[in-house]
Order: C-alpha cells, then sequence, then structure tokens
C-alpha cells in the first residue's frame, strides 16, 4: 500500500487545511513579523475564548446579518446554553473590555491572532477554519489612533514584502447624524429605483441598505453608482476628523486614495472606514480591512466607548509573501558512532543553551548522519568521536568547502565564537542568538 491511505483513514473536514514545509513556514513568517511589528507600536498581547456565547455575536454582527444568519458554528453545551465559535475578533475583545473592566487601562492598545470560523464556500484564500491577525484601540476618541492602526498596517505589509501592489483605500462613514442622513438619502434613492434592483438588495434595503453599495450584481451597479455620496450631507465635525486622518497618514508618508463607496453596514461603524486591497487574489482582493466602531460597546451594554481596529487573514497575507526565511541550522552535532551519542547530546545542549541552533541526526552511521546534516543545511558540523587518539577533542567542519579543524571540548564555545579560529576552517563566527541579544542591549 505504501503512503496511500486506506478507505477508512480520516478526512480532513472540508474548508480546513493542515500545513507543513513551505506553507506553514510563510504562515508563520506572517505571525512573528505581525509580532514584531505591534510591539515597535506599543500593542499588548490580548487573548480571548475560541466560543462565546451566541448573544455575544449577535448583538455584534447583526442578527440579521449573513454570518448570524448563515454562517455561524453556534451549538448548545450540556447545560443547555447557546455558544457560538468566534467568527471575528472584535466581538471577543468588545466583551472581554466590558466584563473584565479593562476600562483602566483606556486607552487599550491590544493585538491578537488565531483560529476564526465560518461556515461559507471555501475558495481560494478563504476557509471554514481560517486564521486572522487583529489589532484593536479601544478608548481612543481622537483621530490619531486611527492612523496609528492604518501606518502599522502598512508597515507590516512592507515587512511581509507584500506591499507592492497592494493599495489602501479609504472612506469616511462620518458621525451618527452624517450617517443616518446619509442612510435616509440612500433610502429614498433605492426606493426610487427598488423593481429594478436585484433580490438580494432588495432584501437588503430594509435591513441594511448601505450594503447595496458594494453590490457585485450588473443589475445593481448603475443604481448604485449614481446613488447619492456621504460628502452631500457630511457634517464639518466629520469632515474634520476625516481630513486629520488624510494628514496623518500624508505625515507618516502612507500612501491612499478615496473609495467614497467603502461602506460597513452595521450601524455602530463612524468615521474612518478602510481596506488594503490587491488584484493578486483574484475575486479575494482584500487583505486587510477594518474601522472606527465607536457605537460597539454600547449594542453590548456597556458605556458609550470609542474604539477603532483592524484585521488581516493570514492565509492570504501567506499566500503574497514569496517565500519565508528558511530556518537556520547554526551547527549539526554528529556522532562518529553509537558509543558517542550521549556525549554528543550533552554538547548540543550546551550550544542550545547559548542560543545557538542545533540539529542532531537521530539514527544512521557517521556517513548518513552527515548527509542529514547537508540535507538540514547545518553552516558547520561538530564531530564526536572521530579519531580515538584525540579524546578530548571534537572535529569542527565547515559544511560548505569541507575544511575542518579538530578542538578541545572545553573551548568549542569560546572556539566558534573567535574569528581567528574559525578562520582557520574559512567560515565566520557564530554569535547566538543569546549573545547577540545582550550585545544590543548593552550597545
Amino acid at each position: 500500500m505504501g503512503n496511500k491511505a486506506r478507505k477508512d483513514t480520516p478526512h480532513a473536514i472540508r474548508g480546513t487545511q493542515d500545513m507543513i514545509g513551505d506553507e506553514a513556514e510563510r504562515f508563520a513568517h506572517v505571525v512573528d513579523t505581525f509580532d514584531r511589528v505591534r510591539r515597535l507600536y506599543g500593542f499588548g498581547r490580548v487573548e480571548v475564548p475560541v466560543f462565546e456565547a451566541t448573544a455575544v455575536f449577535a448583538r455584534s454582527l447583526g442578527e440579521t446579518t449573513d454570518v448570524v444568519s448563515k454562517e455561524m458554528y453556534s451549538f448548545e453545551d450540556r447545560g443547555g446554553d447557546s455558544l457560538t465559535l468566534r467568527p471575528e475578533f472584535t466581538a471577543g475583545i468588545a466583551r472581554a473590555y466590558l466584563t473584565n473592566g479593562w476600562q483602566q487601562y483606556a486607552p487599550l492598545k491590544v493585538a491578537t491572532h488565531g483560529p476564526l470560523f465560518r461556515y461559507e464556500r471555501p475558495q481560494k484564500g478563504r476557509f471554514r477554519q481560517f486564521h486572522q491577525l487583529d489589532a484593536e484601540i479601544i478608548g481612543a476618541t481622537e483621530p490619531a489612533a486611527d492612523v496609528e492602526l492604518l501606518v502599522m498596517a502598512d508597515q507590516l505589509l512592507k515587512e511581509l514584502g507584500v506591499a507592492d501592489g497592494v493599495t489602501l483605500q479609504l472612506n469616511t462613514l462620518g458621525d451618527s447624524a452624517t450617517r443616518e442622513a446619509w442612510r435616509d438619502a440612500l433610502v429614498a434613492h433605492f426606493e426610487a429605483h427598488r423593481g429594478d434592483l436585484s433580490e438580494d438588495s432588495r432584501e437588503r434595503l430594509e435591513r441594511n441598505p448601505l450594503r447595496i453599495l458594494d453590490s457585485k450584481d450588473k443589475r445593481d451597479r448603475p443604481i448604485a453608482d449614481a446613488a447619492p455620496s456621504i460628502d452631500d450631507v457630511m457634517s464639518d465635525e466629520a469632515a474634520t476628523f476625516f481630513a486629520k486622518v488624510t494628514d496623518g497618514l500624508d505625515a507618516a508618508g502612507v500612501s491612499w486614495e478615496r473609495n467614497a463607496r467603502l461602506v460597513r453596514g452595521l450601524d455602530y461603524y463612524r468615521h474612518t472606514a478602510f481596506e488594503f486591497v490587491t488584484d493578486r487574489l483574484g475575486a479575494q482582493g482584500t487583505v486587510l480591512g477594518g474601522g472606527r466602531y465607536d457605537g460597539l460597546i454600547e449594542a453590548l451594554g456597556g458605556p458609550e466607548t470609542p474604539a477603532v481596529g483592524w484585521a488581516a487573514g493570514i492565509e492570504r497575507l501567506a499566500m503574497l509573501v514569496d517565500s519565508a526565511p528558511s530556518a537556520v541550522i547554526d551547527i549539526a552535532v554528529i556522532p562518529a558512532g553509537t558509543e558517542e551519542e550521549l556525549e554528543a547530546t550533552t554538547i548540543a545542549e550546551q550550544l542550545r543553551s547559548e542560543g545557538i541552533s542545533v540539529d542532531v541526526a537521530f539514527k544512521g552511521n557517521f556517513k548518513k548522519r552527515l548527509q542529514k546534516a547537508n540535507k538540514v543545511g547545518a553552516r558547520y558540523a561538530v564531530i564526536v568521536g572521530l579519531d580515538e587518539a584525540y579524546a578530548n577533542e571534537v572535529t569542527l567542519k565547515n559544511m560548505e568547502n569541507g575544511a575542518q579543524k579538530n578542538i578541545e571540548k572545553q573551548h568549542l564555545l569560546d572556539s566558534i565564537r573567535r574569528p581567528e579560529i574559525m578562520e582557520m576552517v574559512s567560515g565566520s563566527p557564530i554569535q547566538g542568538r543569546r549573545r547577540r541579544l545582550l550585545l544590543d542591549d548593552n550597545e
């Protein structure tokens, strides 16, 4: 049978994925880069449960949205409570902000990443279990919070090397008065053309009229394109807020373009709405999006609380990454025979404790273990027990050019960090991550 699965072998659930090799490394690279960038901006890590009371998402996403009515993984637990696997992060973070008294930390800057769940048709870049990066600022009314999140997102894309071909599309949904006036104008416009709208848009007209603006149905496009603009009803306060956001982006050197049709259907969204869009993923063009949601925490039963945030699909970003940095193995420790395996283990752990990456082959004769060292891309090999005449020494071998030198075991660590010793095997010294960090701290 070889590696062929039997008929009764379990299969992965549709819309989920298994990753290994380059795909898993690109995924990890996105997460690692996000963690590094969010620290640069002072965003602390937050963790929230994978499931919440269904009401948390129903109230935050809206009872009539497709996510709530069609896509949530909801179930009744043994206690009779309705629970839901999280379809997004923001609602859970907002709930945690309320129930844990995190108001004392406002403005609260937090970030997280992990799996989310939606029952929808799987396609390129879209899964039923998918993963997102998420960043939120809760308790800040100032446009500068919007700017910082957008600049942080822009830097993340640049650090990942995927910024080329990605465009920041920006819009304002105005303050409460502006949004309400725009909603009334849109309803009047779409009602006048109700008979020409698609079935979906006629349904949206009753519960979510702003969503008609981004309809992909050809019947809706001429009507949506002729709809009133939010600029027609913009209050002075809302216009000033948006100008401060765009001025901040210009000051930070972040390119953007106005998309006056970019909307958020739920009423708690205010002011800034944005998406980073690419043409490299086909239909799934948005790689990162978000906006200001000043009314969400109030909708969950809390006090009026300003907030702004964004989320990005890890899978989509990983698809844009050309290649992830490969894992670097500094040294392969190779026992010449089975008698030297314990000593090889001791040496390997001594090196690792100093922040030097080490690989030890578990089995095989000396030749096969040396081949394994080549396969993992080790820069050097430390060979233990190659010559019984030198019992207190190991052999340091340059895996690229084959040069080698015997070194006393007790001086191994110092030797691989001394340029004059490493020059003898035509290689560069190995600093080790721990040593490098200590140097950085003292510089």
